[in-house]
């Protein structure tokens, strides 16, 4: 008798992904296509996966992937198929296209350990690059509001000209109709801050027109957080578009009082008819680059003229003084970790540095027996990068509140990477390798904030749905095959701030387009991943 499917998982409890009651039964894959969902009997599979006493689900959705660069070098993205994740959505404020050549220039000069060649212009064509150059996991993009506006201002503090609006506004379209799923901003971050509500409405609205969604690291997520989501608010209302608050955050102890007011402020816009949605990584800490505890203007011009300004020492007071004020006008990342002990310094390019990784900010400065404002500014110098770091500013008790929330979405907001080679070279926040497996694990599991099912619809068709995504999100018949097997009894991060670089473990077997990309929790090599395209995708002919 003939096998009536390519690949069939049996005797699973299937979680598809709608937020339903999970059953006992088979997943029957012909080709890159689900073709069968139900009751076990479903007849006989080429081959045939035993998930008696599994969870079988649909493949994640990262909303927050930073693995652009990554997935160059390794295809493989270990780190998040090791999760389950098979789809990765890129471009927080910054895409990898559209670029123009003094874009692409100073993108090689900034390379780390990290190194590719730049062959493509446009975040289509990166898009595609990186498929051809065989990923296992789906890759999606926003088109990155900074990203634009480089492309036609570069680094300067002022508002386009209407010709120059006119002009990103155009490249948003480009990006959308070679399938984007909309524009994002990274607003903390120059030049991107540079920008008003008004020209982000204008690209918001240039995404709207594809059906695309504006996204957004927002303006403040510390002293002004009410504030920096009312302009969020009035975007997505002038711009008619979906909109979402990446990583959502209260930041800082002094405003961890304020999720509870955002939260309900949410809540009121969405009964008001707006499609707000929010995702947030499961950590306490978050992780950024040290421009974000230095104000906007020092870093004017790009990195080379922030690095030259440092030098001066007029301007470096002017900076440390600057450091330790509340500002409404930026969001002040050294206040926000509540001491120089709460920055833990993980990333530097300069081999000469590296040995303080894993140290404190406030370790440093002592070994260098020198304030810690001037600490900070030295490294940027002295490594000539922006130095990663990690961010002790959030409250647990909050993580838990905003997991609850229903239009929450999860993201690691971090790279996919494998626990080797050039990856080593420094640490990663753990969320590379445990965001998604801890929400599962020791948020849903152990401590019961939510049931399963909404755990998994939360991961899969809400974020889909929210980025109109078509076929993808729920195991359902005529969808792709994108599966994930895991077991929610094991199913645990491993990665820790002392030791980053461990796999989470309980996944056990993951398909993308119906090819199996993990099998029993180890990586077989395969690279069937593909460009998921926004809903304003239009083929060239």
């Amino acid at each position: 008798m003939a096998a009536e499917y390519d690949v069939l998982i049996r005797n699973g409890t299937i979680y598809d992904g709608t937020g339903l009651r999970p059953y006992v039964g088979d997943v029957g894959i012909v080709g890159e296509k689900i073709a069968y969902v139900g009751p076990g009997g479903a007849g006989r599979g080429a081959r045939e996966i035993d998930a008696t006493g599994l969870a079988v689900a649909p493949g994640f959705i990262n909303m927050l992937s930073w693995a652009c660069d990554d997935l160059l070098v390794d295809g493989r993205s270990q780190s998040d198929i090791r999760q389950g994740v098979t789809l990765e959505v890129m471009g927080e404020g910054s895409s990898m296209g559209p670029w123009n050549e003094a874009m692409k220039q100073a993108d090689l000069e900034q390379q780390g350990d990290i190194r590719y060649d730049i062959a493509w212009t446009t975040l289509g064509e990166y898009l595609d690059h990186l498929v051809a150059r065989g990923v296992s996991c789906n890759v999606a993009s926003f088109v990155g509001a900074t990203t634009v506006r480089v492309h036609e201002l570069g680094y300067a503090d002022r508002r386009p000209t209407p010709a120059e609006l006119e002009r990103m506004c155009a490249l948003v379209r480009q990006a959308m109709e070679e399938g984007a799923v909309g524009v994002a901003s990274s607003l903390i971050y120059t030049p991107a801050a540079f920008a008003d509500t008004a020209e982000l409405v204008a690209l918001a609205r240039a995404a709207g027109e594809y059906g695309g969604m504006y996204i957004s690291h927002i303006r403040n997520e510390a002293d002004s957080l009410i504030e920096a989501f009312e302009e969020l608010v009035s975007i997505a209302r002038q711009a008619n578009v979906r909109a979402e608050v990446y990583h959502l955050k209260a930041s800082g102890q002094d405003n961890w009082h304020k999720l509870d007011e955002l939260i309900a402020r949410i809540n009121e816009v969405r009964r008001a008819g707006l499609a707000v949605t929010a995702d947030m990584y499961t950590y306490h800490a978050s992780s950024t680059g040290l421009d974000s505890v230095m104000p906007p203007w020092v870093q004017e011009g790009g990195h080379r003229a922030w690095v030259e300004r440092l030098k001066d020492p007029a301007i470096r007071a002017r900076v440390k003084r600057e450091m330790n004020e509340k500002s409404i006008a930026w969001d002040n990342g050294y206040l926000s970790a509540g001491s120089p002990a709460g920055i833990l310094l993980i990333g530097f390019k300069n081999e000469q540095l590296r040995h303080l990784a894993g140290k404190s900010l406030a370790e440093v400065a002592a070994l260098r027996g020198q304030p810690p404002e001037e600490t900070a500014m030295d490294l940027v110098i002295e490594d000539d990068s922006r130095v990663q770091a990690v961010f002790f500013s959030m409250s647990e008790d909050n993580i838990r509140r905003q997991i609850r929330q229903p239009w929450m979405s999860f993201c690691s907001d971090g790279g996919s990477i494998s626990a080797e080679g050039v990856f080593l070279k420094r640490n990663r926040h753990p969320r590379t390798y445990g965001a998604f497996a801890r929400l599962l694990g020791k948020y849903v599991r152990d401590e019961g904030l939510i049931p399963l099912e909404e755990a998994v619809r939360r991961l899969t068709s809400l974020p889909a749905g929210n980025l109109r995504i078509q076929h993808r999100g729920r195991l359902q018949a005529g969808c792709f095959a994108d599966v994930v097997v895991f077991d929610p009894a094991t199913i645990r991060d491993n990665a820790t701030f002392d030791k980053p670089h461990q796999y989470a473990t309980g996944v056990q077997h993951v398909l993308v387009n119906g090819v199996q990309v993990l099998c029993d929790g180890e990586h077989t090599g395969a690279k069937p991943g593909r460009v998921v395209r926004g809903p304003g995708y239009r083929k060239s002919q």
